[in-house]
C-alpha cells in the first residue's frame, strides 16, 4: 500500500492556479505588437514568441507525457507560427488539452516519479510546478519587454 504525503492544495486548485497563470500570459501576448512580439529583445534575451514557443512545447507535451507514461525528448519550434494570432489559436487549442489530461490524472499520480523528457526525473508535482515556475519566469521576461516598449503590462496579481 502506497502512502500519500500531505495533501496542501488539491488538484482542482492546482488546476485552476496554473490556468490563472496561463490567462495571464495570454493577456501579455495579446499586448505585444506585431512585430515586437517576434523581434523585440533586450540583452540577448529570446524574443517573446520564441519563450512562448518554448512554453507551448512544455505544457501539453509534458502533461500528456506524464498521463500517458511515454516519455518523448522536447521538442521546441517545430510548428512554424509566423502571426500572433496563431499564437494566440495555440495558447488557447493548449488550455484545452490541459484541462483534458489533468481530468485523467489520479491523487496518487502526483507523487510517483517521472522522466519528463527523458531529461528530469522528479515527481510528477515537480514537474507540474516547473510548468507553472517556467512560465512565471518567462512571461517577466515579456512584462520587461513590455515596459520597454511603452507598454503597461497587465497587474501580476490578476489571474
Amino acid at each position: 500500500m502506497k502512502t500519500l504525503a500531505a495533501q496542501v492544495i488539491t488538484p482542482e486548485d492546482l488546476l485552476i492556479h496554473w490556468q490563472g497563470h496561463r490567462a495571464l500570459t495570454r493577456r501579455v501576448i495579446e499586448l505585444f505588437p506585431e512585430k515586437d512580439f517576434f523581434e523585440f529583445s533586450i540583452g540577448g534575451m529570446r524574443p517573446f514568441s520564441k519563450l512562448v514557443d518554448e512554453l507551448l512545447a512544455i505544457a501539453v507535451p509534458g502533461l500528456k507525457g506524464i498521463v500517458t507514461k511515454e516519455t518523448a525528448p522536447f521538442t521546441e519550434g517545430t510548428e512554424k507560427l509566423i502571426f500572433k494570432a496563431q499564437y494566440l489559436e495555440k495558447w488557447d487549442q493548449a488550455t484545452a488539452e490541459i484541462n483534458k489530461y489533468w481530468e485523467k490524472l489520479s491523487i496518487e499520480d502526483f507523487n510517483e516519479t517521472f522522466n519528463l523528457f527523458g531529461q528530469y526525473e522528479f515527481p510528477v508535482i515537480q514537474n507540474i510546478l516547473y510548468f507553472v515556475d517556467n512560465e512565471v519566469h518567462h512571461r517577466g521576461q515579456g512584462y520587461v519587454y513590455l515596459r520597454a516598449l511603452g507598454i503597461e503590462p497587465p497587474f501580476f496579481w490578476e489571474r
